[in-house]
């Protein structure tokens, strides 16, 4: 049977709990990711964190054991500014809410980089930075009350770190929204600029989309009409994926990056449910029961969210064998 991955001519891979968790290299990605780039898949690093230049985010890569070129990193900033490159003049004054890698894409592009609202900016971008506070976040309010155009690299309400979950960039963009009462639009996934960014960066036409987040990475394949695998090494949870809406469901479940290099199992459909493997899973009445295997198995997750998504039944309508998904 053929692989997972030999359906495909590149991978588009999400960095922050696919390949690296904080400074660990997430198991087994590393290898996995090289033996793919070695059977001659292009590999692209697709990321909503703005706050790094693409050479100081490849140069990280690389000290994990990674063979990385700048133009295989899509992130949200550049994206970002190409927005405001169709919006505002060339040469206007732009005023950035966040780190490096932004500024540094914003003075790229021939934008006026000012530090105040007081300066009377064209355009805000924001992105996310450890190191933005509150008078970032006032100034941005004030400019686009005054008539700038807001856009931002990104809504993420979290980024996982070793240490646990911590405030992503949608955190502060709510905070100026809050302030505001717009919202801005959005570069990085979910949305399509990033996408598009990435296809013409690594001139692709199959990839597979990998991520760990259901909102942004596998919401953002599906829309843009390409395959999607989510990953269990990051954000997503068991519980998440089986409650998941139409738009957040990803066309495979993948423990880790190993599983690309296998065939990928196909459910069969059994009288009251689905069959996977040695794992039957059945719906009686309202209730999603594993009658054979093990419900704690990958296999049964796969098997169940086949059966859920698929049953026409909404979520809060099943009763859930809590097994599957604790």
């Amino acid at each position: 049977m053929a692989r997972l991955v030999d359906a495909y001519d590149s991978l588009l891979l999400d960095l922050d709990g696919v390949v690296y968790l904080g400074a660990q290299a997430v198991a087994h990605a590393i290898e996995s990711i090289n033996t793919a780039q070695a059977q001659g898949l292009k590999i692209g690093y697709v990321t909503n964190n703005a706050s790094r230049k693409p050479e100081t985010i490849a140069t990280q890569l690389e000290g994990f054991g990674l063979s990385v070129q700048p133009d295989e990193v899509i992130g949200s900033a550049r994206a970002a500014v190409k927005m405001l490159s169709e919006r505002i003049p060339a040469g206007s004054k732009v005023l950035v809410v966040g780190g490096e890698g932004l500024t540094s894409e914003v003075e790229a592009a021939g934008f006026e980089l000012v530090l105040s609202a007081s300066d009377n900016p064209a355009a805000v971008i924001q992105g996310f930075s450890p190191d933005v506070g509150w008078k970032h976040l006032a100034d941005a309010a004030y400019a686009i009350q005054a008539g700038a155009i807001w856009v931002a690299t990104n809504q993420d309400w979290t980024i996982p770190r070793e240490q646990g979950i911590a405030p992503g960039n949608g955190t502060l963009v709510s905070a100026v929204h809050t302030a505001v009462g717009i919202l801005p639009d959005f570069a990085g996934k979910p949305f399509r600029p990033i996408f598009d960014s990435a296809v013409s960066q690594l001139s692709i036409s199959r990839p597979l989309m990998i991520g760990d987040r259901l909102d942004t990475d596998i919401r953002g394949g599906v829309g843009f009409g390409i395959d999607t695998a989510c990953v269990l090494t990051g954000i997503a949870s068991r519980k998440d994926l089986i409650g998941a809406r139409p738009e957040d469901r990803p066309t495979f479940i993948l423990e880790d990056l190993r599983q690309l290099f296998e065939p990928y199992p196909q459910t069969k459909q059994t009288k009251r449910g689905v069959k996977l493997g040695k794992t039957v899973v059945e719906l009686v009445g309202n209730k999603v029961l594993v009658i054979e295997g093990d419900p704690r198995s990958l296999e049964a997750l796969r098997a169940a969210c086949t059966l859920i998504w698929n049953c026409g039944t909404p979520i809060y309508g099943l009763d859930v064998e809590a097994a599957l998904y604790e």
